[in-house]
């Protein structure tokens, strides 16, 4: 199963204007469900989310904050990587097509700015984790993502 990583275009233009990230906000990520319709422009904050999952079988709505989150900064690019999530499905399953960043709180005036939206299996499908078993966002060896 193969993953992708769309920017919402309003972080992008926050990171474009050189925001210290060297104190960066708590980053929550949440699950969504494939009747989400991502749209990189019009979607800005927390708010203009459709389609969460509820809080039921090990999930709870507002999504989990990222672990153990690091910023490895050089001259020419920015690493930004946390440890893999991880919910455990108890009751039922964990079925989502959709993981969704964002930084929690008040961040250029913006209250829950979006950072990024991920389509979980680029078939497109849903991903499934039963009743007992984990739903794991494992990010990749060199980061989640990279500003360069």
């Amino acid at each position: 199963m193969a993953a992708s990583i769309t920017f919402y275009n309003n972080w992008r233009e926050a990171i474009g204007r050189a925001i210290d990230l060297s104190s960066p906000p708590t980053v929550n990520v949440t699950l969504h469900t494939s009747t989400y319709t991502p749209d990189a422009e019009a979607h800005v904050v927390l708010a203009d989310l459709t389609n969460q999952l509820s809080t039921a079988n090990g999930y709870t709505s507002g999504g989990q904050a990222l672990s153990s989150v690091t910023w490895t900064q050089s001259t020419t690019v920015a690493i930004f990587d946390a440890a893999d999530t991880v919910w455990t499905a108890s009751g039922g399953s964990i079925t989502a097509r959709y993981a969704i960043l964002r930084a929690v709180g008040t961040f250029n005036s913006q209250v829950d700015p979006l950072i990024a939206y991920i389509l979980l299996d680029t078939t497109p499908a849903d991903v499934t984790a039963t009743d007992g078993n984990t739903f794991t966002l494992q990010w990749h060896a060199n980061g989640i993502f990279r500003v360069t």
